[in-house]
């Protein structure tokens, strides 16, 4: 093989890359990374951006973090400004390559894009790399996933299964081709940055990117803010009360296992308790969402989803009134309004909103989802729909969904109206 393509998809990292390692292991002599631009005038069937400007400014630093890595490795990384579908088969002629490695992601159109790459004649070698546990190694194949997410927990523990050990990042990678022109056309730029002092960090202090991803690590079990973790899960304001994981292990640019290699070591150190513990299983909970989607597809996107409803009514007029913070619900509207303005909500209130438009708007699931995918800077395929069928009843939850009484959450997590005035509505 003389040339591979490496498509970064989203693990924009250089550290437990089995997909990058495979391919350097190909025998390939050249090697060219590449990211595909995601389509920013892209519109969702309900009306807006498929992504909006926090989630490109978020990839923007991450992208900035992955080429510079790519750089030290003489390796530099090509960012194309057309879809996979298209531009790597286009790639693959100029550069003569006929094989891609990239990451696997059991999602539908992710599923497709790889579909249309081996219909474009490409060899495409995919690996499962997001999870924390491999699933193969689970006490049961992946179609016979528990309907639950507590008997997975449980069997888990049960097994004592453990995750993989994270690999070390290459120290060296195939160079380019010489002499390889890429067509202009296909050369994108880096996303439009977004201008810092116009933006109302959630996440003051924090940036993309897999350096930055691992010296946030490296400061949340220096601080032994695990400790707490527990006890201040549910706050709804500041960096510390919740571990901030998420926007790294979105992109990829931190994985599951190096972060739970080093809660592991940190327990070693300082003893295990119930913080700890509680950041393991909320990675099993992120393991779980993943492996629902290997047990059942794209049945996940309907809308009835697992269930037997019928899919929901979209109610329009009521679905613009929650998107635009204008329910009239205090808590409800200073949420949506932190999230429009920073790309970011704590995991109290993302639950708290989810259910505000789901049962007492009537309104559609899979427009929500869809809204938080424009927004969250750590929108995940797989936790975003696996928790919005949750709420809605639709999915894994053996409850039947989850609705959330405003005015309790109101009390137990606001009862000073702290988070409603710092996001109160501009006069």
């Amino acid at each position: 093989m003389s040339t591979a393509l490496f498509w970064f998809r989203n693990d924009l990292r250089l550290h437990d890359q089995p997909a990058l390692l495979a391919a350097c292991a190909s025998g390939a002599r050249h090697l060219v990374p590449v990211f595909c631009l995601p389509d920013a005038q892209e519109a969702t069937r309900w009306g807006f951006a498929r992504i909006g400007p926090h989630r490109l400014a978020w990839l923007d630093d991450a992208l900035h973090d992955l080429a510079l890595q790519l750089e030290r490795l003489n390796c530099p990384l090509l960012i194309v400004s057309a879809p996979a579908a298209s531009a790597l088969p286009e790639l693959a002629r100029v550069l003569g390559a006929d094989a891609v490695f990239c990451e696997e992601i059991a999602a539908p159109e992710e599923q497709a894009q790889v579909a249309a790459l081996r219909a474009a004649g490409l060899q495409v070698t995919t690996v499962w790399q997001s999870s924390l546990l491999d699933p193969q190694a689970l006490p049961w194949p992946p179609q016979d996933l528990p309907p639950s997410f507590t008997p997975f927990k449980q069997a888990v523990e049960r097994v004592r299964l453990a995750p993989p050990e994270p690999l070390a990042p290459p120290t060296a990678l195939p160079p380019w081709p010489a002499d390889v022109k890429v067509p202009a056309h296909l050369r994108g730029l880096r996303p439009q940055q977004l201008e810092r002092d116009e933006v109302r960090s959630s996440l003051a202090g924090l940036t993309a990117g897999e350096t930055a991803g691992l010296a946030h690590l490296a400061r949340y079990l220096g601080r032994k803010l695990p400790d707490t973790y527990k006890q201040t899960r549910n706050g709804l304001t500041g960096v510390d009360y919740s571990s901030k994981w998420s926007p790294w292990l979105a992109s990829g640019a931190v994985s599951a296992r190096a972060i739970m290699a080093q809660l592991r070591e940190y327990e070693s150190v300082h003893g295990a308790n119930d913080g700890s513990y509680w950041l393991w299983f909320e990675l099993l909970w992120r393991d779980y969402f993943r492996f629902l989607h290997l047990q059942h597809g794209s049945r996940l996107y309907h809308g009835r989803g697992l269930g037997q409803l019928p899919p929901p009514a979209h109610e329009v007029q009521a679905f613009e009134c929650w998107r635009k913070a204008g329910t009239g619900q205090p808590l409800v509207d200073a949420a949506m309004r932190e999230l429009a303005a920073t790309g970011y909500l704590s995991n109290r209130l993302r639950q708290v909103v989810a259910s505000y438009l789901i049962y007492e708007l009537g309104g559609d699931w899979r427009a929500g989802a869809a809204w938080f995918e424009s927004q969250l800077i750590d929108y995940d395929v797989y936790s975003n729909q696996g928790n919005w069928l949750y709420i809605a009843g639709r999915g894994s939850d053996p409850r039947g969904g989850r609705r959330f009484n405003v005015d309790k959450q109101t009390a137990e997590h606001d009862a000073d109206g702290a988070y409603r005035r710092l996001w109160a509505a501009a006069d």
